[in-house]
């Protein structure tokens, strides 16, 4: 598992950026996708190592086909990019947040996960990660799941973000099933609340997000016997779904 080639998307900032830092401190190549190809330098600049800058912009497909021919050769792909918005109760938000906050959220992971899928499948150990949430799991929303994610109890709030990464981890269950005869593990992450842009509540009141990304390499790095179609938490515990 040496050498391997990597990419992960919203990597100029935050989680992301963790495990693009995370990876390269190992010995692999990273592609540091960024919509922003200045913010992309800079992260790059910073993590050092075999880190390599990449335009990608998830909700737009031009971007991503043209990232694509970019990276002709793939062994993980972590799927991070994604975007909340504020605290709002679900019966307030309106259906454009939720267009574009599924955008990222969803949308843009099915079309990143297809455009490198050619690349993945030449890879003798593929790996996909997508960085999901403790508040996606229906059994802590519903109460089922006392204890288990404090973030993730029943509340209304943040309908859009938390049913899209519902959402991402149903997608991730069909891709492990999917690309099974592949060779590719695919799982999921809950990273738990992290200090980062995400909205005012990361920002506030999370913690290391260098503790979730080490989380995300070992999902990253898993053996071949290793699970697939599994959601994680940043402990290693699973996730009720």
């Amino acid at each position: 598992m040496d050498n391997l080639i990597a990419l992960v998307t919203g990597a100029n900032k935050g989680i992301g950026r963790e495990i693009a830092g995370q990876l390269a401190a190992g010995g692999h190549t990273v592609y540091v996708g960024s919509r922003d190809a200045v913010r992309g330098e800079e992260a790059v600049a910073e993590i050092g190592g075999d880190a390599r800058p990449l335009v990608l912009d998830v909700t737009d497909g031009a971007s991503v086909a043209a990232a694509a021919r970019q990276v002709p050769e793939l062994d993980i792909l972590v799927n991070n990019a994604g975007i909340s918005g504020e605290r709002q109760p679900v019966t307030d938000e309106d259906l454009d947040k939720f267009r574009r906050i599924y955008e990222t959220n969803v949308f843009g992971v099915v079309a990143v996960t297809n455009a490198f899928l050619p690349a993945l499948r030449r890879s003798a150990h593929p790996r996909i990660v997508n960085i999901s949430s403790g508040t996606a799991s229906l059994a802590a929303s519903a109460g089922q799941a006392a204890g288990v994610i404090a973030f993730g109890q029943p509340s209304g709030d943040f309908g859009a973000y938390r049913s899209s990464k519902t959402a991402l981890n149903e997608l991730t269950v069909l891709y492990a099933a999917a690309l099974a005869g592949d060779g590719v593990k695919v799982n999921a992450l809950a990273p738990g609340i992290r200090r980062t842009d995400l909205n005012a509540a990361a920002a506030s009141r999370g913690g290391d997000p260098g503790e979730a990304a080490a989380a995300a390499v070992r999902l990253a790095l898993l053996p071949d016997d290793g699970p697939s179609g599994q959601f994680v938490s940043w402990d290693g515990t699973p996730v009720p779904w």
